[in-house]
């Protein structure tokens, strides 16, 4: 397996955006696009005119190359870091009625919204524009960068303060539908919440639109879905998140279940822990 390379991210672009004559520079990210369950997140990070690299916390990465440890305790220090920094939501129904375009753009602009100090300029993480709306546009520039989270500051920044924020309302979640795992995988497909799915059908707060449903075998509201395919997440989230849970099913058998019938598709006993290499 190819090593990572962790980038450190400067302010190159912040700066040449000043020179552009912009003030008042941002970064945008968003977290939670290839989830299952719990809301679309994007973080808008506003950074000062004057800043220095020097002052800018030293964990501060793209959230992704982060642990979820690390980024709870670097949260203070990235939040005072900026000038200002606000996070923008839209539901799991809201994606579902809109589609991920429409919601990421308005989650973008709830972010913009709770702004104490509004950004002449935004640096956005990916290769578009996400705040374009022919009746609603952005008043400022926008200048979308491919890896902007890896490679500009305020957009790093952005994206550990919407991850943060995200991380724990899915947290404060999990208790309510205990099944799925959400205080570990925070909604993304790991094999506790995919079995969990098969079991008990989504939750009130899963994305029924999303392509995964029309496979779950279970007898409840009809599929809603435009039979688009699963979204391909841009935000990696932690190894748990993605590829476990850290907790163990109960041991199933199988065979007994509904006279021999694999009906709802649970792994088999030990499957989770030979998943984590346990």
């Amino acid at each position: 397996m190819e090593p990572v390379t962790v980038c450190s991210p400067d302010l190159k672009e912040e700066r040449r955006l000043r020179r552009e004559g912009h003030q008042w520079v941002a970064g945008l990210d968003e977290v939670g696009r290839g989830a299952w369950a719990g809301p679309l997140t994007v973080g808008i990070a506003v950074v000062r005119p004057r800043v220095q690299l020097r002052s800018m916390p030293v964990w501060l990465r793209d959230s992704k190359m982060l642990s979820e440890a690390r980024r709870e305790d670097i949260f203070d220090a990235v939040a005072r870091w900026c000038e200002a920094w606000a996070v923008g939501h839209t539901t799991a129904a809201e994606c579902d009625a809109w589609g991920m375009t429409e919601a990421l753009r308005v989650a973008g602009q709830r972010a913009l919204a709770g702004l104490g100090q509004q950004p002449e300029a935004l640096l956005i993480d990916g290769p578009v524009d996400v705040l374009r709306h022919p009746e609603q546009p952005f008043a400022g520039v926008v200048r979308p960068i491919v890896d902007a989270d890896a490679k500009c500051a305020s957009v790093a920044a952005a994206s550990v303060l919407a991850k943060v924020v995200r991380d724990r309302l899915m947290r404060a979640e999990a208790p309510h539908f205990p099944a799925y795992g959400f205080e570990r995988n925070k909604g993304y497909p790991s094999p506790v919440h995919q079995a969990a799915l098969r079991g008990y059908g989504p939750s009130a707060i899963h994305r029924r639109s999303w392509a995964f449903v029309r496979d779950l075998p279970w007898c409840g509201q009809p599929w809603l879905g435009r039979r688009a395919t699963e979204p391909e997440s841009d935000d990696g989230g932690d190894l748990g998140e993605v590829a476990g849970d850290g907790v163990a099913l109960p041991a199933i058998d199988q065979g007994g279940l509904f006279d021999g019938a694999d009906l709802l598709g649970f792994p088999a006993a030990g499957a989770e822990a030979a998943a984590r290499g346990g």
